[in-house]
């Protein structure tokens, strides 16, 4: 998931093709449905993304109530309306109408903790979960931002390598050279410090087990003389999320393919190439996300890229969740304040019905 903020932004005002009183504010590369004459232009209002939830008052406020996702009709999800997809909510919160919105802007102002908005996170089914342990050496995973929210992450022209993104749960390993010690956890318990106690029934450790993550870790350790290494990949599988893949999630071989790299030596932070990283994962034994696209940046390919049929099972068995894009040689982004790194999401992803969302 991206992280969650809620920020004023200019808006640009397109008509609905198919809808006489609907027209789309576009924010970054967002669109979402607005009722027609609501704003023009060059407007300022406040933009709140999907995964949030909204208190009650703030719902009724902008007359929703009864009409978002979840069982308390609290949740912001993409939707079609009319035919055209709407992500996100464009609002002018009477909480906020004395504020200058540009100034906010430029300012860089979340209004998430003023307006009572929340991400959500659903809850973890029970093997997906397990004993927790305290391990300050683990190494977390990071928040991958929209590409449609920091459209300028990238220069056009700038070569970039894409994989695919798939639709699991995120698995951390982290190899911790001077003890020999290994931690796994998930996203949202690695963010908090915490790792998995070893357990043969937990998803995490199935995984890393099956398929050789400690042994590859320690070798990569001492290939690049790391004290620590983060092997960061995704689980999947019937059992894990809605899309499958033509795994078993619940089997002691899960699907699990790896998509980063990161080497800790002497207090350095390393994240290994997006153009090195699969010839690495090969000669490690260990399975790489599938690489979609690779060449200059271009918005419009990997928003198409983003689209159609998963890879990974060769044989299309469903929908694609979209594609994650790093510049072929890791760079900092000013745009983000850290890694270059952002994600294009496919529309059909977003609407499909009975989606399910773990970490």
């Amino acid at each position: 998931m991206s992280t969650l903020r809620v920020t004023a932004e200019q808006l640009t005002i397109h008509p609905h093709p198919d809808a006489d009183a609907l027209e789309l504010a576009q924010v970054g590369l967002f669109h979402a449905v607005v009722a027609k004459g609501a704003y023009r232009t060059g407007d300022w209002a406040v933009y709140i993304p999907e995964s949030a939830l909204l208190p009650e008052d703030l719902i009724d406020e902008i007359g929703l109530t009864g009409k978002l996702a979840g069982s308390k009709r609290n949740r912001v999800k993409a939707i079609r309306l009319r035919g055209e997809i709407s992500q996100g909510i464009v609002c002018s919160p009477s909480q906020l109408a004395d504020r200058d919105l540009e100034a906010e802007h430029e300012a860089g102002t979340d209004f998430s903790g003023e307006l009572g908005v929340t991400k959500w996170v659903p809850e973890v089914p029970l093997h997906m979960s397990g004993e927790l342990l305290a391990a300050p050496d683990l190494l977390r995973w990071i928040e991958i931002e929209n590409a449609k929210r920091y459209p300028d992450t990238f220069t056009p022209g700038e070569p970039v390598v894409a994989t695919e993104k798939i639709h699991g749960t995120a698995c951390l390993f982290t190899f911790v050279t001077e003890s020999g010690e290994g931690f796994v956890s998930s996203k949202g318990q690695g963010a908090k410090n915490l790792a998995l106690a070893f357990s043969d029934d937990n998803l995490y450790w199935k995984a890393v087990t099956a398929y050789g993550v400690p042994e590859a870790a320690r070798k990569v350790a001492e290939r690049f003389g790391a004290d620590r290494v983060g092997v960061f990949g995704e689980v999947f599988g019937s059992g894990v999320q809605d899309l499958a893949y033509g795994e078993t999630g619940r089997s002691d071989r899960p699907g699990y393919t790896v998509f980063d790299i990161r080497l800790d030596a002497d207090g350095t932070r390393t994240w290994i190439d997006a153009a090195d990283l699969p010839a690495l994962l090969e000669e490690m034994g260990l399975p790489a996300a599938p690489q979609v696209y690779e060449g200059p940046y271009d918005e419009a390919e990997l928003l198409a890229a983003a689209q159609g049929k998963e890879t990974w099972s060769g044989g299309g068995l469903h929908l694609r969740e979209g594609v994650v894009v790093r510049p072929a040689r890791e760079r900092f982004s000013r745009v983000l304040g850290g890694r270059a790194i952002t994600k294009f999401i496919s529309d059909a992803y977003l609407t499909r019905q009975g989606g399910t969302e773990y970490d």
